[in-house]
Formats: C-alpha cells, structure tokens, sequence
C-alpha cells in the first residue's frame, strides 16, 4: 500500500484557468439539467410504480442507469464494463475511491447503495440518495437483526444491494481491507442460502502527465473542488468497472472469510487494471 495517500500534505493542488472555468459553466449546466430533468421523471413515475410494485422498481432504475452514462459523456470520461454483472440475487461490494463511483456503478449495472445513515441528511445528496432507493444504516450491533431484515425485503424484490467494505474512499491507488461488519447481515440464516455476492473493482486511469490521483476523493478535499476540479478538466481519462465472478454465501464458513474472499478478487482486478493503464 502507498503509504502517501491519505497524507494531508500530498493532497493535489488544483488550479483552474480560463478556459476550465468555461467548461465548468457549460459542463455543470448540461450535467444539472439531466440530473434533475432525470430525477422529476424518477418522481413522477415512482408516484404510478409504487402504488402497483411496493419496492418493487421496474422502471425507474433505468432511469438512473441512463443519467449516470450521460453524465459520462458530458463531463468526457470514457468508461469500460469488463465481465458480467450477475443475476443472481445478492449484492454487490466494490473498491471507494470517488464520488465517481456512484456514477460509474451505476451506469454499469441497476443497483441500490448501502449507505451510513448520516448520508440521509447531507444537503442535495441525501435527497437524492432517498429518491433513488439508497438503502441507510447504523453502524451499531444492535441494530444488526433490524437491518438483516431490510436487506432481506429488498433482495426478495430481485434488488442488487452495493456497498462499499473500506469504509472510505481512497486516492484511487490501491484497495484497503475489507471491513467485516456488514458481511454478517448476509451470512445470517436467513440469506445465507439464497444470495451471492459479486466483487467489482473500479479502476481509474486519467491522460498522460496527470496526476494519477486526480479522480480519488479523500482526506479533507470538499467536493465542490473536487467537482470543480472534474469539470474544468480539459481531457479526461477513463474508469474500469471489472466485475468478478460472482460467490455463493453459503459456500463460506463465516463473513470475515467470505469478506477476505471479496477483497482479495477486488485487489487483484485493481492491481490488474491499474498495471495495464
């Protein structure tokens, strides 16, 4: 593991020109009108899905898969999908290096994000969170039956539940250990039998002479700089979204080795896709 990136004092310094400003009013006005054009027609039709699905969500999912891709396109960061997103039931757990990511899983595969409860009450985001069917929870054992519960009435509805086991995001570089805590939901009597997980490694790469950091989000950066930083880019790299052969619960003896399991196909995707970039 590089051991200078979550060092406050190796953090990128980015400066914006005239031109990248430019590009941050365009790009950031074309990126807010199909994120908020997307999320009215999310509403409005959630207001016809929900009353005939419950949790169900047939469509609107697509909704948010086609405004992440777009959002790709506007900003110029080109994307590549590798393997196949599985269609068992179960979840999906990944590397965290950006805000990116939500984007970027997204546009690859319909899922629903785990995210700490916090997340609910962050201005804008947690808004948006709650309209796309991000699912919230404590970090708190004595919630685990609770929450246990919450993931089974979503699986059971075919939804692809994703979060993040580094409990934070990095600079991109490297992958960090697997936290077991949220593993224990899925080896509970109740899923063990039924559902798989699948790791994904997400892999950024940005244009010769950039700094290779530049898409991680970590340590004290904001991310209205961060953002500012992404948009006034004039070139852009790309993001490797490689999905892993999916693994059966049941086929391991308890959650730190099915969560060992996970980091070790992930780690290895990321060193892969990050050597051949």
């Amino acid at each position: 593991m590089n051991p200078r990136w979550d060092n406050a004092e190796t953090l990128p310094k980015y400066r914006i020109g005239l031109m990248g400003w430019l590009r941050v009013v365009l790009r950031g006005l074309a990126l807010s009108t199909v994120i908020f054009t997307g999320l009215f027609v999310l509403l409005v039709l959630r207001l016809v899905e929900r009353p005939l699905f419950g949790q169900g969500r047939p469509v609107t999912p697509h909704i948010t898969q086609s405004v992440c891709r777009t959002a790709f396109w506007i900003i110029g960061l080109r994307r590549r999908k590798v393997g196949v997103a599985m269609q068992h039931p179960g979840a999906v757990v990944a590397n965290h290096a950006s805000w990116l990511d939500i984007f970027s899983l997204n546009a690859s595969q319909r899922i629903y994000f785990v995210a700490k409860s916090e997340v609910a009450g962050w201005p804008g985001i947690g808004w948006l969170a709650r309209a796309t069917g991000t699912v919230f929870i404590e970090r708190n054992p004595k919630r685990a039956r609770e929450q246990t519960e919450i993931f089974q009435q979503r699986l059971l509805h075919d939804h692809r539940l994703l979060f993040f086991p580094e409990g934070t995001s990095t600079d991109g570089q490297q992958v960090l250990p697997f936290k077991t805590t949220l593993f224990q939901a899925f080896v509970a009597p109740e899923l063990r039998d039924v559902i798989w997980i699948q790791p994904v490694s997400v892999t950024y790469s940005t244009p010769d002479g950039s700094d290779d950091r530049f898409y991680g989000w970590w340590g004290d950066m904001t991310f209205g700089a961060h953002l500012l930083a992404t948009l006034a880019a004039k070139d852009h790299g790309k993001v490797i979204t490689r999905y892993h052969p999916p693994l059966k619960v049941s086929e391991f003896v308890d959650r730190k080795a099915l969560a060992l399991a996970c980091e070790n196909l992930v780690r290895q995707g990321h060193r892969t896709d990050l050597a051949d970039n």
